[in-house]
């Protein structure tokens, strides 16, 4: 199968990822590089900064997240992609209705710059994001698509 990046599905995700986080911040997701770079999959797979993204399901399953991600998560790609974005959380009242909230913002706004919140690994670690820019994925068309979330910042709890 080679690496994720390689796959035709994830370039075009990475490469909407590309487009639609420039199209709301004005600023590029990789420095350097262009969503029409054909590199720009691979780059923005092994960057450090981690990143995923999730669809637009009523409950939605993440569908992207790169190295990082993956490594923070301690999950494998296909585990990652077949779980709910809310489970990357923990299951307490207060952090759900702060993630929903900020959710929520993005989607009116189209972005936000100041996320933080708490996260869990699958082997059980609690941590910190932070500096997150969560945004709405819009496609060439303007339809929603999904939301992403690049974090700047990570603090072992």
């Amino acid at each position: 199968m080679g690496e994720v990046h390689e796959q035709a599905s994830v370039r075009d995700w990475s490469r909407l990822l590309g487009k639609s986080f420039a199209a709301v911040t004005g600023r590029p997701l990789l420095a350097g590089c262009a969503p029409d770079d054909p590199d720009f999959a691979r780059q923005l797979f092994l960057s450090p900064l981690p990143l995923v993204s999730h669809g637009t399901g009523a409950d939605p399953i993440f569908c992207y997240a790169n190295r990082a991600a993956l490594t923070l998560w301690a999950m494998d790609w296909e585990a990652f992609t077949r779980l709910p974005s809310r489970l990357s959380a923990e299951d307490d009242p207060d952090i759900q209705r702060d993630r929903n909230r900020f959710l929520q913002q993005a989607a009116e706004r189209g972005w936000v710059s100041d996320y933080t919140g708490i996260r869990k690994a699958a082997d059980g670690r609690r941590f910190r994001i932070g500096e997150t820019v969560l945004w709405t994925i819009r496609d060439a068309d303007g339809q929603p698509r999904g939301q992403a979330a690049l974090i700047g910042k990570v603090t072992p709890l």
